[in-house]
């Protein structure tokens, strides 16, 4: 969800100290339901054992977690995994959570059928600069060394907010994900994934301080309450040792 205009600092602040308010917005997102469709085109989730690196507030597991045979979310940001506390024991969830880096995770060699990364990579391209493949290249590596052998890695990010079409909300994202399907073999899907909200002034109040007033204009402009929303998923599916495309 990262976009042009804002800074590092502005999206730690969130993840740290605005966690309600981050899940409230994300709440209404994906009012279609195509994102678990999208998914499961790359792979079953049913039974496996699913790690999903920067789980935030739940957005990820609130929407599968009942489907997996085992299921840990791990994030950086404690008061994000406080949030999805609360989130999980409103749904009567079991899945695990963990405190740490995506860089570095704590768990062995294969452990996982499917390590799933939800709108979490991209913000390393910002806050990096230069050094951006370098530290995407440090989460990818543990994602691969993760994954056991007919596992699958999944990338969801961004592909704008606020746009009738999909795109790449900055250079440095579009470079991020030609990268993923040109050097590493990711296959990418477009979806909708739009943000169904009470009415326009709703949609303001739960969106400006994550998106910016620039959105926020947007949708008076527009009179949306019903705020586009394009998402895609990078999927690749490991076996023997061997990439393939997803199915």
């Amino acid at each position: 969800m990262t976009e042009d205009n804002l800074t590092t600092d502005h999206f730690i602040d969130i993840y740290t100290a605005q966690a309600a308010a981050y899940h409230r917005m994300i709440a209404p997102e994906d009012v279609d339901g195509n994102l678990l469709p999208a998914i499961e085109k790359i792979t079953s989730l049913s039974g496996k054992r699913i790690l999903d690196l920067g789980t935030g507030s739940g957005r990820l597991p609130l929407l599968f977690g009942s489907q997996a045979g085992q299921l840990v979310g791990l994030d950086l940001h404690a008061a994000m995994l406080a949030e999805h506390q609360r989130q999980r024991q409103q749904r009567g969830g079991q899945w695990s959570l963990l405190q740490g880096d995506m860089r570095w995770l704590p768990l062995p060699d294969g452990w996982a059928d499917v390590v799933i990364a939800g709108w979490a990579i991209g913000h390393l391209v910002g806050w990096y600069g230069d050094r951006w493949r370098s530290e995407v290249q440090q989460v990818l590596a543990e994602m691969q060394r993760l994954v056991a052998p007919g596992g699958a890695l999944i990338i969801l990010e961004t592909l704008s907010t606020g746009s009738l079409t999909p795109k790449p909300p900055t250079d440095g994202l579009a470079r991020y994900y030609s990268w993923l399907e040109t050097a590493l073999g990711f296959e990418r899907q477009e979806i909708r994934t739009d943000y169904q909200f009470r009415s326009v002034n709703d949609a303001v109040a739960k969106t400006e301080f994550f998106f910016g007033p620039q959105l926020a204009q947007s949708i008076r402009d527009q009179g949306w309450f019903r705020v586009p929303e394009w998402t895609g998923v990078w999927g690749k599916v490991i076996s023997a040792g061997l990439t393939q495309k997803p199915r």
